[in-house]
């Protein structure tokens, strides 16, 4: 057993008291107020130093294969269109100072030294390619899996109807272990959603795959997809295992119609992720009061699609809450929540059951979740939300993984 004292959990304000945690089999076994004073176990004893108890957090949208973090800067060049972007990314790719392989390792350290210890990745399929960036991230995130669970995407990037053979490379991915298909945009970049959705939906009921698709489409046009996806999900009953992200159609059209589209995805049991941009804001409360479970990622970190993404989720959780105007200390710790217990949710296809995180024993802070949590030297939550601490130390099944902003004995690259 190993007893971690003297941390506040979760705490709200600075005077809150300190508890004691106890660790058992990689999971939380107890939590009771701090004794104050040394306390004799059997096992290892860590002092937390009054500091601040956070759950651990998720990347649930990451693209480990395009990420150019720790490389030479390289000036911005796409157009500003998405089929510019994806073109521009196809050019120049192979042109970073890493393997596909060695560079998402490099991002899967920073992620996980920020506090991280679950990715789901993208890795693009197309007929450029063909399976070699999904085997790269596929490595890599084999190689941490004992401090990182994971979860991979075969993303036909460059679309599905509109490249010959992208159906059978999606089909090898899923044969070469990826977890889940993705889909881009079935309408308004394939032009041809019911084609598109065709082949998504059906690799996935051959290999037993979950599916994860980028919806970029906004108005009615990204309401008929998701009602399409809906439709699918529904009838192979498929409730959990289907994510839709960024999902813009959500702010894009009449509160009504919103309302009605949420409950309709709440029906289907189906999963968002938000990389919380600046404009199309997702209505988080009405997800929450709908149970539709919500993730954060980082998307591209310094890619060829744009410059921003560093690694640090506590920060990309200031991007969230900032990008939704929030003031109240509510709003942010629940921000707080979806890059945590969210990003969780999402990947286990959970829908959330309305608890506490601090009394959440499956994805939470309460006895019997795992220990997967971070300490940081802050006040609050809030305030370690405002102020991203870099001095963290993240542990993984109560063992300490990460510290002072480096994976232990991990295989990020200098």
């Amino acid at each position: 057993m190993t007893l971690l004292t003297n941390v506040r959990l979760f705490s709200r304000r600075p005077d809150d008291q300190a508890v004691d945690v106890e660790i058992a089999a990689g999971r939380i076994s107890g939590i009771t107020a701090s004794a104050g004073s040394p306390v004799e176990t059997a096992g290892e004893t860590i002092d937390g130093g009054g500091r601040l108890l956070l759950p651990s957090l998720g990347d649930v949208h990451a693209h480990l294969d395009s990420n150019r973090m720790g490389q030479t800067f390289r000036p911005h060049t796409a157009d500003g269109t998405l089929h510019g972007y994806i073109m521009n990314d196809r050019e120049n790719w192979r042109g970073g100072e890493r393997s596909v392989r060695d560079q998402a390792a490099f991002a899967i350290g920073a992620i996980i030294a920020s506090g991280g210890t679950r990715i789901r990745s993208h890795a693009q399929v197309d007929a450029d390619c063909g399976l070699e960036r999904f085997r790269g991230v596929r490595d890599a995130l084999a190689d941490h899996s004992d401090v990182l669970d994971s979860q991979l995407v075969a993303f036909p990037q460059a679309g599905i109807v509109s490249e010959k053979g992208v159906r059978d490379l999606l089909d090898a991915a899923l044969s070469e272990g990826a977890d889940l298909v993705g889909g881009l945009d079935p309408l308004l970049y394939d032009r041809d959603p019911v084609a598109h959705l065709n082949v998504v939906f059906a690799l996935a009921e051959k290999h037993a795959a979950g599916v994860d698709i980028h919806l970029h489409e906004g108005g009615s046009a990204g309401v008929f997809s998701m009602e399409e996806i809906a439709a699918r999900t529904k009838s192979l009953a498929m409730e959990g295992r289907v994510t839709i992200s960024h999902a813009f159609a959500l702010s894009s059209n009449p509160e009504s119609e919103v309302r009605r589209v949420i409950e309709l995805l709440a029906e289907a049991g189906i999963c968002l992720t938000t990389v919380a941009p600046a404009k199309s804001v997702l209505p988080q409360t009405l997800l929450t009061e709908n149970r539709v479970a919500l993730g954060l990622g980082e998307d591209g970190q310094r890619d060829y699609w744009s410059p921003y993404g560093d690694g640090d989720l506590l920060r990309r959780t200031w991007q969230l809450a900032f990008t939704n105007g929030f003031r109240a200390d509510a709003a942010i710790e629940h921000c707080l929540d979806i890059a945590s217990r969210g990003g969780a949710q999402v990947m286990a296809g959970a829908r959330p059951d309305g608890s506490a995180l601090t009394e959440d024993a499956r994805f939470g802070l309460a006895v019997g979740a795992p220990a997967d949590f971070m300490l940081v030297d802050a006040d609050t939550v809030t305030s370690a939300i405002m102020d991203c601490p870099t001095d963290r130390d993240v542990y993984k099944a109560g063992r300490l993984i990460a510290s002072g902003g480096r994976l232990l004995g991990g295989l990020r690259l200098d």
